[in-house]
């Protein structure tokens, strides 16, 4: 375990406010993203950052996964987001590699009702990765997800599916309405919102046009993640390279879904489903498309 890690946590926040400080002094010199992992959450996002992350060729913020930014950081100004990736012309000389890519992840750009936008008149050219799972399963991840970290009181994934509605009534609107707002529910309780993909991708191929867009099923990743991360680095243009191994992480240990609450929630996702399919032009893995 490292010095830093004992720090006292005062410590480690004057730390972390002094690398902002000098980043958003020297964002002009640092490099900016060519490519973003926007979505959605609970959906392998981490495991492929991670994979991605290890590249040569590729590097990320300083001390982030995510800097989310274009969600709940908008008013922080562009210099203060520039100033999360390394200097360019330093970590070139590290690297050895002077066309680099640099990328940042968030589970909730894709959602959000204002970042996708923000995206496009802030990052010319970027691209954007999306990785989608099962409906049914990222909804019950997500519930225990949030249970775990305290954004959820209702221990029953049922009772939290009955109170979504009620809890994201009106929260897109003020959303849009005042950009400084921030939305404890449509972030942390939007279980089978967040699930319905078709309407967020349609969004993403209206705003950035579908060659700026790749989407992959996560359940396909983790079962051929060689011919699938192959597939990805294509689309960014980078040398095809793989790391030592594939692994899955973030996974959190939980109880089966009720089998009621599975045939259910089934039965109410297949026509997003075919939605979501006739979009993208392919059948979906968790649907049994490879």
């Amino acid at each position: 375990m490292s010095l830093t890690q004992h720090a006292p946590d005062a410590m480690k926040e004057a730390g972390r406010r002094g690398i902002r400080f000098v980043g958003q002094r020297t964002a002009r010199i640092r490099l900016l993203p060519d490519f973003l992992l926007v979505g959605t959450q609970r959906g392998g996002t981490t495991s492929l950052h991670r994979a991605l992350a290890g590249h040569p060729a590729i590097v990320t913020p300083v001390h982030h996964k995510g800097v989310h930014y274009f969600d709940v950081s908008y008013d922080r100004g562009m210099e203060w987001y520039q100033g999360h990736f390394p200097v360019a012309r330093l970590v070139r000389a590290r690297t050895g590699h002077a066309d680099l890519r640099a990328f940042e992840s968030s589970g909730y750009y894709m959602h959000h009702p204002l970042a996708p936008e923000r995206i496009a008149t802030d990052l010319s050219g970027v691209r954007l990765l999306v990785v989608l799972r099962d409906p049914v399963e990222r909804a019950y991840s997500a519930h225990r997800h949030e249970y775990v970290r305290g954004f959820e009181t209702e221990e029953s994934f049922e009772r939290a599916l009955e109170l979504e509605p009620q809890r994201l009534a009106g929260e897109v609107e003020r959303l849009l309405t005042d950009p400084s707002y921030q939305s404890v529910a449509h972030r942390h309780h939007s279980y089978l919102d967040r699930s319905y993909y078709a309407p967020q991708i349609r969004r993403l191929f209206e705003l950035f046009g579908r060659e700026r867009v790749h989407v992959l099923d996560s359940e396909a990743f983790f079962d051929r993640p060689e011919e699938e991360f192959d597939r990805v680095l294509d689309f960014l243009q980078v040398p095809r390279w793989h790391p030592p191994a594939f692994q899955r992480h973030n996974a959190r240990p939980r109880s089966p879904m009720s089998p009621a609450t599975r045939e259910r929630l089934e039965r109410h996702f297949e026509p997003h489903d075919a939605e979501l399919s006739a979009l993208l032009g392919r059948p979906l893995a968790w649907r049994g498309g490879r």
